[in-house]
């Protein structure tokens, strides 16, 4: 990481994830604040906080490094966690608890993929609280994992960005020369790369860990934490196959189609269980007449369902729900999602397939604004249209395409 510390914190509060992290944290423990920090060797700034006991720090804010615990944490890269500083040998003659009066400390460390510190996740309260057990070390962990992947996320995306604009501005300069293609090439397969191994393997091992999980507790407490992580892959797994398909369009290479000629149903029902797993409150309601066959790339359709479902769940009414029909006939194949809510403005709805387009949300899948793009790009791949209408009750977006092969 540089050292544009604004950018930094600018960059934690732009991670959806993080205020419910924070207040999972807090619900979960008992604590009382919460925050994740940028920590170096001279500076500790509050990315995000959440303070129930009026400690007084905001987003932005900064405490002496000193006078934090932090040092050791980045010199070890091992977490701190103090049950009860009056009774702890290590800390009980601190002069960090005994300068903001805290009886109890819970502090993990953020690395990055690159194995550099970022920072740290953690939690005070003036009350001793038990927090050296493995279950909440291990939620401490893991929500310190999904953030070191979101800050990853995003500063390869800024990073792309800032490499898009000085080459712009080169060729400007240049009068129009040619891109050279090996470089463009290299350029691409490396961008790629990032996305595909650098960052997806570290969200595979959540993943994993947190399914592992879910099949072995029982209370619900744990259950609503282990969601909400599930929820935050799911984003993320999004994320990273948005942006890798908008590098090959964009930087060459356009997207590839892998053919086969079956059923829908699996596809379909895979999506649908994904998404309702992610947002179990959420009704979703679906009518197949699924009479043949279909001749196409199935996981690519699969993940345009995904991408216009998970649109629905972020910009539809939660009072109303999400309704899917799917039909194939002669002329070929049609899936319609329809989520009820407020009528899409007549500028937006221009815009709505451009990249980086994104109205307000609440909770999106796609948080850069990508995912109605890649849908319209498989939809163009495939031969076919999607199109939306959205008036003050709804909005309907119908995906067409021909080609399928029909059954026996």
């Amino acid at each position: 990481m540089g050292q544009n510390y604004d950018g930094d914190v600018e960059m934690v509060r732009q991670i959806p994830a993080v205020p419910s992290i924070l207040d999972v944290v807090c619900k979960v423990t008992g604590m009382g604040f919460a925050a994740v920090a940028r920590v170096t060797e001279d500076r500790w700034i509050a990315c995000e906080v959440l303070d129930n006991i009026d400690f007084g720090l905001k987003s932005g804010g900064e405490l002496r490094i000193e006078t934090t615990i932090c040092n050791e944490i980045r010199d070890s890269r091992q977490a701190v966690i103090i049950d009860h500083v009056s009774e702890d040998k290590t800390f009980s003659s601190h002069h960090t608890p005994a300068l903001y009066g805290f009886q109890s400390y819970i502090s993990m460390p953020i690395i990055l993929a690159d194995g550099s510190f970022f920072g740290t996740l953690c939690a005070i309260d003036p009350r001793p609280m038990r927090l050296n057990t493995p279950e909440t070390i291990g939620m401490f962990k893991l929500f310190a994992e999904l953030i070191a992947v979101h800050v990853d996320a995003r500063s390869a995306l800024i990073a792309s960005r800032e490499s898009l604009v000085l080459e712009n501005e080169r060729l400007a300069a240049s009068q129009g020369k040619l891109l050279d293609a090996q470089a463009a090439s290299e350029l691409r397969e490396q961008f790629i790369a990032v996305l595909g191994h650098d960052l997806r393997n570290p969200l595979a091992a959540i993943s994993g860990g947190t399914n592992f999980l879910l099949r072995r507790i029982d209370d619900d407490q744990s259950r609503s934490v282990l969601q909400k992580m599930a929820a935050s892959v799911q984003r993320m797994a999004g994320l990273i196959d948005n942006v890798m398909d908008f590098a090959r369009g964009r930087l060459g290479g356009g997207l590839t189609l892998t053919k086969t000629t079956k059923s829908l149903e699996p596809m379909l029902v895979t999506v649908m269980d994904e998404i309702k797993a992610a947002f179990p409150h959420r009704q979703i309601e679906i009518s197949l007449a699924l009479a043949h066959d279909v001749h196409g790339d199935h996981a690519r359709l699969g993940q345009l369902f995904s991408n216009l479902l998970g649109n629905a769940i972020a910009h539809g009414s939660e009072d109303s729900p999400v309704r899917v029909e799917v039909t194939t006939n002669p002329a070929g194949f049609t899936l319609v999602v329809e989520n009820g809510g407020t009528k899409i403005p007549p500028e937006t709805l221009e815009q709505l397939f451009q990249p980086f387009r994104r109205g307000k949300v609440r909770d999106s899948l796609q948080g850069l604004g990508l995912g109605l793009f890649i849908a319209s790009e498989i939809a163009k791949a495939h031969g076919g249209t999607l199109t939306v209408v959205s008036d003050d009750e709804r909005t309907r977006f119908t995906l067409t395409v021909p080609g399928y092969v029909p059954g026996k």
